[in-house]
């Protein structure tokens, strides 16, 4: 187990950090004494007990209790890495597994400050079956539908990282901190460093953001607001079109053509209060805004290059216009990122938190499939509405793609959002390329824009298939009737917004 380093803050210190003058609330477990010198009479353990006491001034590496993260009551845990390195023994897992067990029984988050070494190796098997304590606890947890959020220190390794930071939903890192289930003194001797760092472990996608401790408080206050725990939340808006510019167009059509006003798309599903004219930064264009609806595309070529058009809006410029406050989510917790999809939680205007999915024009890689599943099942647990952005020219399908797994990460995220019991609304903003961008569409509450299509292949493949020359792909678009307003006619989209 590493030393403690004099820079490192105290679980105290964490604690403090996160709370301010809200103050903190220390619980204990019922007392349940070791056997002397613990459960394998390990010669002198007593001894290093006392002496890591007296230095910390704590009965075990880990205190927990309630508490006030910016406006947000919460359980807080906090490791003492100066107690035995953080090491968890059978104590801890009494403080741990109370830890959970408050706040099931209060129906509060839980946030996790971890710094540990891992099991402590003078409790033996003792001490290693903790971590299935830990695992079931945080099952319990899930399944009564609360948040818990991980923030790793400097270190965490072992089966502390194991269990209570990456099994968290969501999981923060404070720069520079040594992270990774292999210790320092464990680990092969030429293993590259980055690889078990902060940085190394968000690069990898096992960490959702590397947050500066002068920045943690904030966010973790929006985390706790974003996830809630949350009752009876209405379906996500469906947001406003924007131009090319990025402004945002006031008017959307209906499935028969005609205009509609600014608030309109609000169809049964499509949002509860607020309809396609909403975004947090503006809120609802006022009359002053209206003007011309969009043209339609008359043919399919045009909607294939209207939506392949490089000035066209992107998922950056709706995701910075629909939220106030943005909370990405990082990586397939797989070893893997794809910087083509977007993924995260976000609080709109009026505070309501809303999870989102969004391709961002690219092919979707086997991660960015896997993130999307893994954001939607944590948004259905917790009780939050899903919104879905779909732009993409179709599933990435090169030799690497498949050896990662391109069929079962799609098919997985076409499960996540069958079985979604929240409302899951989705717009279409550009390309609809085939079963990759499917994967993301809600069933029933799709909406396209102008600027869009949706075809159950590319024309220029289509063609091909077909035999037939290039110059017979325009009409081949018309036949794929992928237009904005066929998908309409063919049931497939509930609205077409700008």
């Amino acid at each position: 187990m590493p030393d403690a380093g004099p820079a490192r803050a105290t679980a105290r210190e964490a604690i403090a950090l996160l709370t301010g003058a809200a103050g903190f609330t220390e619980h204990r477990p019922p007392p349940s004494p070791l056997p002397p010198d613990g459960p394998l009479g390990w010669a002198g353990y007593d001894a290093a007990r006392e002496r890591a006491s007296a230095r910390t001034g704590e009965e075990e590496s880990v205190l927990y209790g309630t508490g006030v993260v910016g406006d947000r009551a919460c359980v807080l845990l906090s490791f003492e890495f100066g107690f035995l390195g953080g090491s968890l023994g059978r104590q801890t897992g009494d403080r741990l597994a109370a830890a959970y067990a408050l706040a099931l029984t209060r129906r509060l988050p839980l946030v996790a400050l971890v710094a540990t070494g891992g099991s402590r190796m003078q409790e033996g098997m003792v001490a290693l079956t903790q971590l299935q304590r830990v695992a079931a606890a945080s099952v319990r947890l899930r399944a009564a539908g609360l948040p818990q959020i991980a923030v790793v220190r400097d270190p965490t390794t072992g089966g502390g990282w194991a269990t209570v930071g990456a099994g968290a939903d969501v999981v923060l890192a404070l720069p520079g901190a040594q992270v990774g289930f292999a210790g320092s003194r464990v680990r092969p001797p030429d293993a590259d460093p980055y690889a078990y760092s902060a940085e190394g472990q968000f690069a990898a996608g096992q960490v959702d953001a590397v947050v500066p401790a002068d920045e943690l408080t904030a966010t973790v206050t929006h985390w706790l607001r974003a996830l809630g725990p949350h009752e009876d939340l209405p379906a996500a808006p469906v947001p406003r079109a924007l131009s090319v510019g990025g402004a945002p167009v006031p008017r959307a059509l209906s499935p028969g053509g005609a205009e509609l006003a600014a608030g309109a798309g609000t169809e049964a599903g499509a949002g509860t209060g607020s309809g396609a004219g909403t975004g947090s930064g503006a809120g609802t264009p006022s009359a002053a805004d209206s003007g011309p609806a969009a043209p339609l595309p008359e043919t399919g070529r045009e909607a294939v290059a209207r939506a392949r058009d490089p000035r066209r809006p992107r998922a950056e410029a709706y995701l910075a216009d629909y939220f106030a406050v943005r909370l990405p989510l990082h990586g397939d917790r797989s070893g893997s990122t794809d910087p083509g999809l977007l993924c995260g939680f976000g609080l709109r205007g009026d505070g309501q938190p809303v999870a989102y999915v969004a391709q961002c024009g690219t092919p979707t890689r086997p991660a960015g499939y896997r993130a999307a599943a893994r954001t939607i099942r944590l948004a259905d647990r917790l009780g939050v509405p899903v919104l879905t952005l779909v732009d993409t020219p179709g599933a990435a399908n090169d030799a690497e793609a498949e050896r990662a797994g391109a069929g079962a990460a799609i098919a997985d995220t076409f499960a996540a959002v069958a079985a979604a019991r929240v409302s899951v609304t989705t717009l279409v903003i550009g390309e609809g390329g085939s079963g990759g961008a499917l994967a993301l569409a809600a069933p029933d509450n799709t909406h396209v824009t102008v600027d869009s299509y949706f075809s159950v292949i590319a024309p220029e493949l289509a063609a091909a298939i077909l035999k037939r020359p290039p110059s017979e792909t325009g009409a081949t678009a018309d036949q794929l009737r992928l237009r904005p307003q066929d998908l309409v006619d063919l049931g497939f989209a509930r609205s077409i917004v700008g």
